[in-house]
Parts: C-alpha cells; structure tokens; sequence
C-alpha cells in the first residue's frame, strides 16, 4: 500500500528521504530495553545471506511505525531458502536483532544463517541433528540464526541477552547465536 502525494513522491520515497537524514542523527542507546520500548526514531537491519547471495539494508520502523514495504523485503529474505516459503516474521524478533545489532556497535551485516524454516525443512533438519526442536520457533516466523565475523559468538550472546526479550542460544561450535522472541531464557556453551 504506498500513497503518491501530490507532487508524485510515494509515502516509501518520503519515509526514506526522512529514514537517511535520521540515521546520520540518530542517538546511541545505552540498553537495548530502552531501544526496545521506543526509545529511537529508527530501527534498521542489515544482513546477508551465504546462501543465496542477497543482502538487505532496510530501516523497518520509524516514528513507532513499522513500514509495510520493509517488512515485506524482509520476510523475504528470511524465507526459506530452501523452498522459498516464507511467513510474517515476528517483528518483536527484528528488533531483538536490530537492538543487538546496535549494542554490538558494528557495521558490519549479520549473516543470517537460518530464519523461517517450513515444517519440511525443520523435519530435515531434525533427522541430522539432535539440536533441532521439533517446535522450533524458526516454524513461526520467531526466529533468527546470526553470526557476524568482527564479534565472537559470546559478544553476540551477551549483547541479545541484554535486551532481556526473548531466547538466546550460544553455539559456539558452529560459530552462531540463536535469537527469537519466545520466553526469556538463555542455552548453549
């Protein structure tokens, strides 16, 4: 749904022009708890994908707006990449990750690992792994598996800890940290 005023700019062209003017102005947060409940003007993600190649750079919230368009890229690119299915992801999850992200004081892109998993896919994966939940949050939409390469996985899991919003797994092992806007709990070495 984008509105065209009336000099033919639509309602994503104006929000962008006013997204990268507020990005250069934006405060630093000092907790995620405050950027969580609406303490910034903006919230963006920045990731890529090793495995399809693509990269997203999207500010998904402005002013206490979600921004439809953004969201929709997003979904997206968290799709299944296996199958292209995709579902609504959780925005509480994006801005867990946005707010992380921003703890983290990087510049670099998260590097997402696993976001929606269709149910074909998550039983696949349970087959290899016992790591696996048979009701994994990634079914919903609730879910994110990020590594970055200038944080080591316990600078990211002590960052989504901190926001205190939902579930941090640390899997040093595989070089990735797990994030999703269930119950608040921590797992992992």
């Amino acid at each position: 749904m984008t509105s065209t005023s009336s000099n033919g700019l639509s309602r994503r062209a104006l929000l962008g022009a006013f997204a990268a003017t507020a990005v250069s102005a934006a405060p630093t947060f000092a907790n995620a708890a405050g950027f969580l409940r609406g303490g910034g003007d903006i919230r963006r993600i920045v990731m890529h994908s090793g495995r399809t190649g693509e990269r997203i750079d999207t500010i998904y919230w402005i002013e206490g707006e979600y921004i439809p368009e953004a969201i929709a890229e997003i979904n997206h690119f968290m799709r299944d990449w296996r199958n292209n299915k995709m579902v609504q992801i959780d925005t509480r999850t994006l801005d867990i990750m946005a707010a992380a992200h921003g703890l983290l004081d990087v510049n670099e892109p998260y590097m997402l690992l696993s976001g929606y998993r269709s149910p074909e896919t998550n039983a696949m994966l349970r087959s290899r792994s016992r790591g696996v939940a048979k009701n994994s949050l990634h079914l919903k939409g609730q879910a994110a598996d990020l590594r970055l390469k200038s944080r080591s996985v316990g600078q990211m899991f002590k960052a989504a800890t901190a926001c205190k919003a939902g579930g941090v797994g640390k899997y040093s092992g595989s070089n990735f940290v797990h994030m999703d806007c269930g119950a608040v709990r921590t797992w992992g070495s």
